[in-house]
């Protein structure tokens, strides 16, 4: 069983990344988006400090425990969907349906009452989100004050080829500051 990691969460929250499961290099250093290929880290510092592109080497250049600081004191937090599941490697196609066991995204998101976008990192976590969460999270949505959007995001992995880096940087940019 793979089991997730706690969510990466500030005092003032805006935006809520979420992935569907760490992959097996992130899992293996305990540390969300180890895989060096990954291109999450370099988005989200290139967003963060206002850079036209993103860059591998500048990610990698800041350490992992700066790169968290620098997310969540930007207003960003970040988790998974599934808090558990059995998924033999990395791809998220291979996670077995009846061992998903998700995360209480409704809590992380009424603990942060001025959360206005719930942002997707791939087609799987925008799935599973749907799957596990759409009840307690409309039911959540109906109470506050500030209705939250959800955002689809291409996937940060280095599996989802399609798309250059400098192409997801764009995308991930409209979809967060859009």
């Amino acid at each position: 069983m793979a089991e997730s990691f706690p969510p990466l969460e500030g005092t003032a929250a805006h935006t809520l990344i979420l992935g569907s499961m760490p992959g097996q290099a992130s899992l293996d250093a305990a540390r969300y988006y180890a895989h060096p290929r990954n291109a999450f880290w370099p988005i989200m510092l290139a967003i963060i400090q206002g850079l036209p592109e993103a860059s591998l080497a500048s990610a990698q250049a800041i350490d992992y425990e700066q790169r968290c600081t620098l997310l969540t004191a930007n207003g960003f937090a970040l988790w998974d969907v599934l808090a558990s599941c059995e998924r033999p490697g990395s791809l998220d196609s291979r996670i077995v349906r009846s061992t998903e066991q998700a995360n209480d995204i409704a809590a992380l998101v009424a603990r942060h009452p001025q959360l206005r976008c719930i942002a997707c990192n791939g087609r799987a976590a925008e799935k599973l989100l749907k799957r596990h969460c759409s009840e307690s999270l409309d039911t959540l949505q109906r109470s506050r004050k500030q209705p939250l959007r959800i955002v689809p995001l291409p996937s940060s992995s280095p599996a989802m080829a399609s798309l250059t880096l400098a192409e997801k940087h764009q995308r991930w940019a409209a979809g967060l500051l859009g």
